[in-house]
């Protein structure tokens, strides 16, 4: 059995450490996973109450258009219906974006380090990818635009910035979209949107007009707090949907996804508690990295990359051993540092003790 020769050198996706492994592994009651940036909140009160109609019928198989989820988002977002696509998590729609697009004899330019389906996707369809360093943490947008020629054709902004949390700025991306060819496509990746605070955070879906080659992707899976259901959309012209549909699985979102979706919609509040609440504690956090002398990146989501005077895989190890759950820097391209998820209050408190301590034994070495 041959497969494409690309696949052959490309890794699968390794999730981290589950809960139940870690407890087995180390022989801990309580673990805190602080690793895939999901809501420590969970998901709204009226998603769990409003489910149960979801499980009738589960013969039949889910509406492929997902009729009233998309009828429901394109109020609120006030685009037209054929504008949006949903997807089985916004990575799906990342997938589709680089089937349709990418082959062999085209390229496809992102920064580096990002998140890493855009790559990992490219690769598949044989297309070339041209990555561009981050400069402290964010985006090199005019590097970006060196590296378009003729055979670009997609171009991926993660904003804000996975793993780093960073932003590019409303005139950072008007200046750069206006330089872009009118035939490259570009992704803007806002998967922790409902997360941003700063005010000169663009406002793409306004531009949408302006720019018909962009396509906006966002998800449920971290504010909304449904990763477990897989479901993210995106947001373009009618023309790049339409290009799009024809390579998306017919029913590849479920009823039980449409549903929560739908109710989570109706619940602006937990989403405005939440963010709130995530934002508090990762003030705390971050006055934390400061008396410790700890560099970090100005993060505008539910995670910050923190620097280390050690190798995140030893920082990750020590947490691991004490119940803490973490992603190393050393696996996402940033040594000697740790991506570290905002959980609740209690959690962070003795997370910040745990990491205290071995920052203090260190230093005693």
């Amino acid at each position: 059995m041959k497969t494409k020769q690309i696949v052959t050198n490309l890794s699968p996706y390794v999730p981290g450490k589950t809960i139940e492994e870690v407890k087995e592994a180390f022989g801990l009651e309580r673990i805190v996973k602080l690793a895939s940036n999901e809501n420590p909140f969970g998901c709204s009160s009226y998603v769990k109450k409003g489910l149960q109609d979801a499980l009738d019928n589960l013969e039949l198989y889910p509406d492929g258009y997902a009729r009233e989820i998309r009828q429901k988002l394109s109020k609120r977002l006030q685009v037209k219906e054929e504008q949006l696509m949903f997807g089985n998590g916004s990575d799906e729609i990342m997938l589709i974006i680089c089937r349709a697009f990418l082959e062999q004899g085209t390229n496809t330019v992102m920064a580096t380090p990002t998140f890493p389906q855009y790559k990992h996707n490219a690769l598949i369809e044989g297309a070339e990818v041209r990555e561009v360093p981050l400069v402290d943490g964010t985006h090199d947008l005019q590097a970006m635009l060196n590296q378009i020629d003729e055979n670009t054709r997609v171009v991926w902004i993660c904003n804000p910035n996975n793993p780093t949390g960073t932003i590019i700025t409303q005139q950072q991306l008007d200046h750069f979209m206006q330089q872009c060819p009118e035939d490259v496509l570009v992704v803007m990746d806002e998967a922790y949107y409902e997360y941003v605070t700063d005010m000169e955070f663009p406002d793409s879906l306004k531009a949408l007009p302006s720019y018909r080659n962009m396509i906006i992707t966002r998800t449920f899976s971290k504010a909304y707090g449904l990763a477990a259901l897989r479901i993210g959309y995106a947001i373009a012209h009618e023309s790049i949907i339409k290009s799009l549909e024809p390579c998306r699985e017919p029913f590849n979102t479920s009823v039980i996804a449409h549903r929560a979706a739908m109710l989570a919609l109706d619940d602006e509040a937990f989403i405005k508690e939440t963010s709130k609440q995530t934002e508090q504690i990762k003030q705390a956090v971050i006055a934390f990295c400061e008396r410790q002398g700890l560099r970090y990146f100005p993060t505008q989501t539910n995670f910050i990359l923190i620097h280390l005077p050690i190798t995140g895989d030893e920082m990750a190890e020590y947490l691991l051993r004490n119940g803490f759950i973490v992603r190393s820097g050393e696996a996402i391209g940033i040594p000697n540092s740790i991506r570290l998820t905002i959980g609740n209050k209690q959690d962070m408190e003795e997370f910040m003790q745990v990491m205290e301590q071995k920052l203090l034994e260190d230093s005693h070495v």
